[in-house]
Parts: structure tokens; sequence; C-alpha cells
């Protein structure tokens, strides 16, 4: 059986930049190709390296009924799975273990990716095809890029000048 290969544009919903980063550039996305066999986890690391961030933080994943809604699933780690002095606000999964496949997605699925929870870089996620990899092609890989990379840090300053 051939190993299914999911194509996902990710887009930043919401994130510290600049008014003027934002107006020249309204819309950032990049659509990613990922194995169904490679994990949550896999798919951060593209979508870090994807953006150019370069400062690991705290992130999760999230099924509900829309971007960024914690009452839905939540896939996160470790550290954070098994935290005891969770609010009631329970994960469903382990990101790292996670893999593509057992989500379930179908075309035009969307869901969330938090990044950053001090900083708050939004993603919505959206499933555009399910296919089929490509032997001896390097996953996961990054097929369209729209919009620059917004800094991962901002310097307030630049606006004022």
């Amino acid at each position: 059986m051939p190993k299914r290969l999911y194509a996902l544009t990710v887009s930043i919903i919401e994130g510290l930049m600049t008014e003027a980063f934002a107006k020249a550039n309204p819309v950032i996305s990049r659509t990613i190709e990922i194995r169904g066999d490679q994990t949550l986890q896999d798919l951060h690391l593209a979508i870090f390296d994807a953006f150019g961030r370069e400062e690991e933080h705290m992130y999760e994943f999230q099924f509900g009924t829309g971007p960024h809604d914690r009452s839905g699933d939540r896939y996160v780690l470790p550290m954070e799975f098994h935290d005891p002095f969770d609010a009631g606000d329970q994960a469903t999964g382990d990101l790292m273990v996670t893999t593509i496949d057992s989500l379930d997605l179908e075309v035009g699925r969307a869901f969330g990716y938090w990044f950053d929870f001090g900083d708050n870089w939004y993603h919505e996620i959206d499933v555009v095809a399910i296919g089929e990899v490509v032997p001896r092609r390097r996953y996961p890989r990054v097929t369209e890029r729209v919009g620059e990379s917004p800094p991962q840090y901002v310097d307030w300053d630049e606006e004022d000048e």
C-alpha cells in the first residue's frame, strides 16, 4: 500500500509584526508536503524552518472549530501532556508520536498551530490535497511560499523610523 502524502497550507493569522510589515505582506503562508507516517513534531520542524524561525518555544496543535480552539483536541509536547498543574485543559495526545495519518484528515479540514505562548503566533493549517508519496523524494518539504517571513522578534524601533 502506497504511503499517503498530505499537502498543507500553513498561514500566519496572528503574531507580533509591525504594521508596515503586515501591510506589505497581507498573506503569509507556506505549503508543506508531509508523509502520513511523519509526526506532528516533524510538521512543527517544517513550519519552524519554512518561516525562518531561530529560537524554539512551546507549541501545540489544536483540532477544534477554529484555528485557536483550546476546547477541541490538543496535541502537545510531552512535558505539557503530563502537567500536574493543568487547569482542566487536558491534552489529547503527545505531538512527538502522533502521526499525520492518525489524525484522519480530509481535504478541506483546517486546524491550528500555536507557536510561542508568550508572543502568540497563531497559524491556520488547511489540508489542500491528499495523495501518494513520490519515491526517493525527501519530506517534509515546502512547495510554495507566499509573503515574506516575519522576524520572530519585532524591532519596534524600526517602526518609528
